[in-house]
């Protein structure tokens, strides 16, 4: 697997990496995430309960989207960084809520800010990458000098 090439690439790796590890432990160990998250661990449960196998459920698709993640990553597939930042600006207001009306522990506010500050760093590692790649790029034809190959500047036009 290659290292990202750029910021964003970076924070999107970072989330990748966390999320096939939770997942891992979520598939390996259910109990001691659940416990991480604020939630109680009764020592057996109820006919009908399916926490196990929602847990099951969930971390599997943690594992899942850290391969995504990490898939996204070694191509630098930018435009799933765009969308991942907008998602998870969602997830983390759904979480925030789900914390906020007392269906989920205050711990699991936890995820929520995970997520807001993560799609708040993909965005601003986009901008920046942008503007560093504007700011580096040769200059077009519309009046700016340009660089050729050799690193010796051209007027604008010049090559017409």
């Amino acid at each position: 697997m290659r290292l990202p090439r750029s910021s964003a690439g970076w924070t999107i790796a970072v989330f990748g990496v966390l999320a096939l590890l939770m997942g891992a432990l979520g598939l390996l160990w259910p109990e001691a995430q659940l416990r991480m998250l604020g939630f109680e661990v009764p020592e057996s449960r109820s006919a009908g309960d399916y926490t196990g196998t929602f847990l099951t459920a969930a971390a599997m698709a943690s594992f899942n989207m850290g391969v995504y993640y990490l898939l996204a990553t070694a191509t630098e597939w930018r435009a799933f960084y765009r969308f991942t930042v907008v998602f998870r600006l969602v997830t983390f207001t759904v979480f925030t809520i789900v914390v906020l009306a007392g269906v989920a522990p205050g711990r699991f506010f936890t995820v929520a800010l995970w997520e807001g500050l993560g799609a708040v760093a993909t965005a601003v590692a986009l901008r920046w990458d942008d503007a560093r790649r504007v700011a580096t790029a040769p200059a077009d034809t519309r009046g700016e000098a340009a660089v050729t190959a050799d690193g010796a500047s051209r007027p604008a036009g010049a090559d017409r």
